[in-house]
This record gives C-alpha cells, structure tokens and sequence, in this order.
C-alpha cells in the first residue's frame, strides 16, 4: 500500500496559481502531492500537525561548489583574484576524492537543513573519474535532489600541457555516466554539464561543449564573467552556429553588454546569480534588475561557502535587498524623492528560490511549487517563534524574518529528511570530524595555515 501522510493546519505558501491557504491540509502519497485542500480527511494517513508551520515549496540552491564546504569561510577576505589564485590554482589541487566525498555529502546535509530541496552541485573539482564519484555517492547518500553538474578542474597548465581552457569536456565521462547513475532522468539525482564557456575556453572548445550537452539532452551550464573573455564574440559565434536557447545557463553574467544580454534572453537562456558571492568577490552588481526589466527572472544560489553561509532564505533576502536599493537609487537620482512603492514584492524574491530555480532545471513540472501531482518536496516553518510572531504576511514571513533555525521539517520526494528539528543523518558528528580533517590538511597543503588561523 503507498505510504499516506497528512500535513495538517498549515498556513500554505503553494506558489501555485489557486492561491495560498491561511490554514490547510497537504495529503502525500508515496513521493507525490494527492491533494492540497482547507481539510482533508484520511484517516489511515499519518498525520503531521503543523498548526501555527508555513509549508512552502522545497528551496531550490540554483548553484553551489559543494567540494567546497571543508573550506568554509577561507575566502571570506579574498576577491575573485584571489580565489582563482588560492582555490582554482592551489587548494583544489589538493583534494583526494575522499575529500570530495566528505565536503559534498556535509554541505548537502546543511542544505536539507537550512530547507533546501534541491541542489545544482557545480562540480568543477573532478580530475579523476574517482573524484566524480565519489561526489555523486555523496549526493546519493544524503537524500537530497540533486543535479550534479559534472565541470572540469582548472589549475595552472603543467609545462608541455594545454592550457584547461583548450581541453574539450571529457565525452568518455558524460557516456560513463548516463550509462550508470544518470541513466534515467527521473530519479533524485540527475545530470547536467558545468562546462567552460565562451568566457573560460577557445571557440572549438566551447562548439565541442555545446554540442556536447546538446547531444544528451543535458543542460549546459557555464561561469561568466571575471576578467577578459577567453573568446572575444564567442556568443555571437554560438549563436550563428544554432547553438543557443533553451537549456543553456549562465551563471553571473553581470558584465554582459546589454545588446548581448538582451539577445541571450530572447533566445530562451536561463540566468543563475549568487547576488551575496558576487557583490562580495568583486562580480559587480547581480543582474536581478536587468533581467526583470526583460520581463524574465533570475534562479539564485549559494556558490560559495568557503565565502558565505549556505542559506537560500539569506541569499533570497540579499537578492532582494540589493535590486531594491538599486530601484530606490535610480528613483532617487531621476525624480530626487522616494519611490512611491517597492519595486520588487517579497513573493516575486521567494519565485526565485523555488520555481524559478525549477525552471532553471527544466524540472518546474515536478518541482518549485506545492500543486497535486507534484513531487512532494515541503519544507514547515515553525512560526510560534518569538522573532516571527505575529504572522501578518506569510511570505513576508519567510523571506525576511527566518532563517536556518525556522526551518522545523524538510519532505523530500514524500520523505521527511528533516523533522521537528532534527535532520535524518546519522554519525554526523563523525562526519564532522572528517571534514574538519579534510579541510585542515588541505589547507596546510598548501601552506596557508598561518592565513588560515
């Protein structure tokens, strides 16, 4: 018999078109959501009173360098120039794929407990097919949705090698893995391509790369910005070559010239910013106002915890925040007064952390919103607290007032990974211990103790 469990007296946040709920009944069965309803009545369901919870839809972390959470806060003090010069040249040179197994598996359980759902783990510290793996049994064992974007590493070239920016994504591997884990797009984990782009990489390469993900039917998700463009009118030349649209993602792109951007957008490409990484590290400002001034909207995410904390309710509030005070500066600079209104409503930020991530993936008939028939990824916000209450507005709740510690219970796929507090983990403070290890011996690796104390 398929599992039945009955989510009771919620306030619910569906982001769905019939609307919120002040106070009703979510009935799951097996991996999916039955029924969304004021009260529903099944009595062999087990039942979940959520009296005084907002239940939204899963978070959804668009983009995070999870090999990275062993380095937490390493790169808090350092700009794009120097992370490219201390992490991509130096500490990622250091990693065993024990340590990418620990630092992925640990930042995807700080994920399901800070309520996301679903992670787009960037994985772009992969040298060996072992190192790949064991990111992926990582992700496998944590129990979060996953879709692991297999990248390439990129260190200084040894002498007689090809620069990374000449090396075409390795085909072998892609085959290797739609052969094995990532034979079916339909599971918890699925597969897409953390390629280099026209910004990291020569014109035949990014041809190869894009052709690449297009011949699996993989997203192809790339890093732009952050210096000179490895290939100047490398855009305009995928273009011509057809190959631009749906299922191309940039992630940054704060210097795109507008013409470009504007054009990108036009053809269906998806945008993912890290609004509180990128105005830290020197990205520029996040190119929230640009794109909805197009009438489209940004997917969000973490990208970095060795720079900032792994939060999607922060980097959607930081998002947010930013566009606004931008509007509010340009409305001050063409009229000299206060804008009348806010430009951005809080419902429109907490878009961009569910469905808009969703659609990102291509996924947003399965996730991102609460609507029957949709995989049963639900996240219950406790909203007794002292620093919630009282509840005028749920959405303006949960965007700008909790946090981590609000975060009561996660469902995933119908499968509580998260509840009443306490994440399904076990050993985790083993598990602790080694990734502290892990980030200590890499670190003094590379001979940044003393920067690192």
């Amino acid at each position: 018999m398929t599992r039945q469990t009955l989510i009771a007296g919620a306030t619910i946040v569906t982001m769905d078109a019939p609307g919120d709920l002040l106070s009703g009944d979510i009935l799951i069965e097996g991996e999916q959501i039955a029924a969304i309803a004021p009260q529903i009545d099944v009595p062999d369901a087990e039942r979940v009173d959520a009296r005084g919870r907002i239940a939204i839809p899963g978070l959804v972390n668009a983009h995070m360098h999870s090999w990275q959470t062993g380095l937490r806060g390493l790169a808090a003090d350092w700009t794009l120039l120097e992370y490219f010069r201390w992490v991509h040249a130096g500490l990622a040179t250091r990693f065993r794929p024990d340590d990418i197994r620990i630092a992925t598996l640990v930042g995807a359980l700080g994920q399901i407990d800070a309520g996301t759902t679903t992670l787009v783990d960037w994985c772009h510290n992969n040298p060996t097919p072992d190192h790949t793996d064991a990111a992926v049994e990582a992700l496998a064992e944590s129990g979060i949705r996953a879709a692991f974007f297999h990248g390439s590493p990129k260190p200084d070239p040894k002498p007689g090698a090809p620069h990374f920016s000449e090396v075409p994504h390795p085909r072998a591997e892609v085959e290797r893995l739609r052969r094995g884990r990532f034979a079916s797009d339909e599971g918890l984990l699925t597969l897409g391509l953390a390629i280099l782009g026209p910004h990291y990489a020569t014109l035949p390469v990014s041809l190869a790369d894009f052709r690449l993900a297009r011949e699996f039917g993989l997203v192809a998700s790339m890093h732009q910005g952050g210096g000179p463009a490895r290939t100047p009118g490398g855009w305009e030349a995928l273009i011509k070559a057809g190959l631009v649209g749906p299922g191309v993602n940039i992630v940054h792109g704060n210097d795109l010239p507008d013409v470009l951007f504007e054009r990108l957008v036009r053809l269906g490409v998806s945008f993912s910013a890290a609004p509180e990484n990128e105005m830290s590290q020197g990205h520029g400002f996040p190119i929230t106002g640009r794109l909805r001034a197009l009438g489209a909207a940004p997917s969000l995410g973490v990208d970095l915890e060795s720079v900032i904390a792994g939060d999607m309710l922060t980097v959607g509030r930081v998002a947010l925040g930013a566009q606004r005070a931008l509007d509010n500066a340009r409305s001050r600079q063409e009229t000299g007064a206060i804008p009348s209104t806010s430009s951005i409503p809080v419902r429109e930020a907490l878009s961009w952390i569910t469905i808009e991530g969703a659609r990102m993936l291509g996924l947003e008939h399965r996730i991102g919103s609460l609507a029957p028939g949709k995989q049963a990824d639900i996240v219950l916000v406790d909203a007794r607290a002292l620093h919630l209450q009282p509840v005028h507005d749920p959405v303006a709740t949960v965007v700008m007032q909790a946090g981590r510690g609000d975060i009561e219970s996660v469902m995933i796929a119908g499968r509580f990974r998260k509840r009443d507090g306490r994440l399904d983990a076990t050993g985790l403070d083993a598990k602790l211990a080694e990734l502290a290890a892990s980030g200590a011996r890499i670190v003094r690796d590379l001979g940044l103790r003393q920067n690192a104390a």
